[in-house]
């Protein structure tokens, strides 16, 4: 079974960086596309950065120019670079395998497992 394990998460005021980091294990994790959702009180689950196998990236407009997805298939880790954060951006974040059919926003399939989550908070 997938296990999925973020972590990085923490209070940061607006303007400023994270980066965030998901360890992946009970995959074959060099062959699946990966993506990082994330989830605000009252909102669903979106999808806001995907990376393909091969290293192709795509990002939900509202992120576009800020965050930065990739990935290290030695240590099956994915990483979030997120830059210039936004109050709006608070959230947990997860990682999961990101499906072709999932276009960036709300979760249209869920997956069997999540991991905990990564809360990310941006003070203005």
């Amino acid at each position: 079974q997938v296990q999925l394990v973020e972590s990085g998460g923490v209070l940061v005021q607006a303007g400023g960086s994270l980066r965030l980091s998901c360890a992946a294990s009970g995959i074959i994790f060099s062959i699946n596309a990966m993506g990082w959702y994330r989830q605000a009180p009252g909102n669903q689950r979106e999808l806001v950065a995907a990376i393909t196998s091969g290293g192709s990236t795509n990002y939900a407009d509202s992120v576009k120019g800020r965050f930065t997805i990739s990935r290290n298939n030695a240590k099956n880790t994915v990483y979030l670079q997120m830059n210039s954060l936004k109050p709006e951006d608070t959230a947990v974040y997860y990682c999961n395998r990101a499906r072709r059919s999932q276009a960036m926003g709300p979760l249209r399939s869920d997956f069997d497992s999540w991991g905990q989550g990564t809360q990310v908070t941006v003070s203005s």
